[in-house]
């Protein structure tokens, strides 16, 4: 009960699952999700790719996952200067430890997954 809670989602995880945040403000739960934003379903997109030759439906916008935590009474940060990553994930964490859920949407460039890198 007293270990800092942290959720990371890639953003396409992220866009099943914000309604949590729902029952994380009823209960008062003080969880700190991490929301890598690269604005694609890259692996998906990867696998697609090669299988099928395109990446239809898997690419994403930089959508405002920070404010959707907002809608449902959590705090929303947007973390899109790596300069500022220590200063706003310590931010969530104080945020966190007063007890309200926060989410950050941390904007990310596109990047290539290893092939498998993901596999179990």
């Amino acid at each position: 009960p007293d270990a800092d809670v942290w959720i990371i989602y890639g953003d396409g995880s992220a866009g099943y699952s914000l309604s949590e945040f729902d029952t994380f403000v009823r209960h008062g739960v003080p969880v700190t999700a991490l929301v890598g934003n690269d604005a694609s379903w890259a692996q998906i997109a990867r696998e697609q790719t090669d299988i099928f030759g395109d990446d239809v439906a898997t690419v994403l916008a930089h959508t405002d996952y920070h404010r959707v935590a907002e809608g449902f009474g959590a705090a929303g940060l947007r973390l899109d200067d790596p300069e500022l990553a220590a200063e706003t994930l310590g931010q969530a964490r104080k945020l966190a430890s007063g007890g309200t859920p926060v989410l950050v949407n941390a904007i990310l460039g596109k990047t290539d997954f290893r092939k498998g890198s993901i596999s179990m």
